[in-house]
């Protein structure tokens, strides 16, 4: 997708010619490959199954180096944020120049060359990250469709280009699905990002259930909240639901992989179902039990080309 400049996004911003290499170092340190990779097992879906070849694990595990970089960088950094921001855009500067610096983009750099990965889907990804440090709100499901856009669906066009399955039709599904996974992580994460300063839960779905922003930082979800939460629940598995036909267009290990992602989904928005909608005392994650009762049936049911999802 074409990331155009917005009101929110004016476009890439250049580092600054007094950026010093001091901070660069600052950054770099907190950029060690083993604490980005270290994320992965705490992740909604698996990241790359062990079932897959190395070669796609490989791949995958690039993908996701980067994209849990930037999201480091974007909300945890205790630095400059900005600053941090702007070094990553020079190291995919280096990345698409053919000498990548850092070891994420040096892992990166062989995976962009083998699928001839154009640079639109990083961009978009650290577009995101430069949104949440100025916006601190939706207003409307359609507003936050439009971030998950960026935050979110990228990672899909990647990952399908790794199993060289990338038509319009798959991208379409693979971007509700993604934007699924994003929305349902906002649901877990709705205290922790209050706190934060940031509300992804729209302004407009807030005011229809009489949910106010302190109703987020209370220790328990109470009434209000729990309905909100639930009625976006719905419209998360809905988006998932487009997973059943994409794993059903596919075959082969990237039909093993895509159900994982939409399974771990879909498994966790059972998780906040069955703890009553409540996300404030503790995170709902999808648990084993969970994400293998979602995945045979979604797996199997592609296979006979029937099955829910």
């Amino acid at each position: 997708m074409a990331i155009e400049p917005t009101a929110d996004w004016p476009g890439p911003r250049r580092p600054p010619a007094a950026f010093r290499s001091a901070s660069n170092e600052a950054v770099e340190r907190y950029a060690d490959i083993d604490a980005v990779m270290a994320r992965a097992s705490g992740e909604n879906f698996p990241v790359a199954l062990g079932v897959l070849p190395r070669r796609l694990r490989s791949h995958l595990e690039a993908i996701y180096g980067y994209a849990r970089l930037v999201d480091n960088l974007g909300d945890e950094y205790g630095g400059d944020r900005t600053a941090a921001l702007d070094w990553l855009e020079q190291q995919i500067d280096g990345l698409y120049a053919g000498a990548p610096r850092h070891e994420v983009f040096r892992r990166l750099a062989a995976t962009v060359e083998a699928f001839d990965m154009p640079r639109t889907p990083f961009d978009a990804l650290l577009a995101a990250n430069r949104l949440d440090q100025t916006k601190t709100g939706y207003t409307d499901w359609d507003e936050l469709l439009g971030y998950c856009a960026l935050s979110a669906n990228p990672v899909g066009h990647l990952v399908l280009a790794v199993f060289e399955a990338s038509t319009p039709q798959r991208r379409a599904d693979s971007d509700a699905v993604c934007s699924g996974l994003q929305v349902l992580e906002h649901l877990q994460d709705v205290g922790e990002d209050a706190a934060a300063g940031r509300i992804y839960l729209p302004a407009e779905d807030m005011a229809r259930f009489g949910c106010t922003p302190d109703d987020l930082l209370a220790p328990v979800a109470g009434e209000p909240l729990r309905r909100l939460v639930a009625f976006e629940c719905d419209r998360t598995r809905e988006l998932l639901g487009s997973g059943r036909a994409l794993v059903a267009s596919l075959r082969g290990f990237g039909r093993l992989a895509i159900t994982g992602f939409v399974s771990g989904g879909l498994a966790g928005l059972d998780a906040i179902e069955a703890a009553g909608f409540e996300v404030l005392s503790a995170t709902r994650s999808a648990g084993a039990g969970r994400l293998l009762r979602r995945s045979l049936p979604l797996y199997l049911g592609a296979v006979l080309k029937r099955g829910p999802a």
